[in-house]
């Protein structure tokens, strides 16, 4: 391309005229400037956060190869501030040509054009913004799964735990209950409003009971008889069909005594 033989120069320096002149599109134009400034074209890419392509596409004014035409005057108007000319001009060129090139109104949007990517303006962080956001959610998502999988494994343990505690009501040791001893010596009974753990052993040194209990016990042996309760209040005793107040004996809600009729 020739340049306009009719723009002016001061001596010693180069300058360029915001008048397009002769030079009829706006593209045609930002090229003529660039190469009199001898700018790479890539490196206004850089300068500009914009595409390569898009740069090209403006140079040769192919405007269905661009997306709509308000992005395309941010282009005109962000590479004519970098060229440092006039964009006010430029921008009238573009609208007298446009309709005539795309057969549409410079407000018309062109929904069908082939470089919509290229619709961000420079620096626009809308796209990246939305990446960070579809993450954000699917973490958010990933955590409640973890915790609802967490409360059912909970869950089911504490179940298991309730199913053995049903399974295995007792573990007391009844060791006092000899058939072949015609139930001699004393007779203890044991009545259990609530599960609790005791220990009750006879004169002789051997174990009638230990261990948690849930239900009544009957138990023969010598008195006296060493009883241990971890809760007096669950626990009523009789000894040889007598009734025994465990009051006297009761600590913090535990008793520890002899019992001897």
């Amino acid at each position: 391309m020739e340049v306009n033989p009719n723009s002016q120069q001061s001596a010693g320096t180069q300058s360029t005229s915001n008048n397009l002149g002769n030079i009829q599109r706006p593209g045609e134009y930002l090229r003529h400037v660039r190469l009199q400034k001898k700018y790479e074209l890539a490196d206004i890419s850089l300068a500009l956060n914009m595409p390569l392509r898009t740069l090209e596409a403006l140079e040769k004014d192919e405007y269905t190869a661009l997306p709509e035409a308000t992005f395309i005057k941010g282009y005109y108007r962000t590479y004519a501030r970098h060229l440092n000319v006039d964009a006010s001009m430029i921008i009238q060129r573009f609208d007298e040509i446009y309709q005539n090139d795309t057969g549409f109104h410079a407000e018309h949007a062109l929904n069908d054009s082939p470089i919509k990517i290229m619709g961000k303006l420079p620096g626009s962080n809308s796209g990246r913004n939305r990446k960070w956001l579809k993450r954000i959610v699917v973490l958010i998502v990933i955590a409640l799964l973890i915790w609802v999988a967490m409360l059912a494994v909970q869950n089911w343990s504490n179940k298991k735990k309730q199913e053995q505690a049903t399974a295995n009501p007792s573990n007391v040791q009844v060791l006092s209950l000899n058939q072949d001893s015609d139930m001699s010596g004393d007779k203890l009974e044991i009545k259990i409003s609530e599960p609790t753990s005791l220990s009750i052993i006879d004169s002789t040194g051997k174990v009638l009971a230990k261990g948690r209990q849930t239900q009544d016990l009957t138990l023969n042996g010598q008195t006296p008889f060493q009883i241990q309760l971890n809760d007096a209040k669950a626990v009523s005793l009789n000894l040889n069909g007598e009734a025994i107040s465990l009051s006297p004996y009761t600590v913090n809600g535990k008793a520890d005594f002899r019992l001897s009729r």
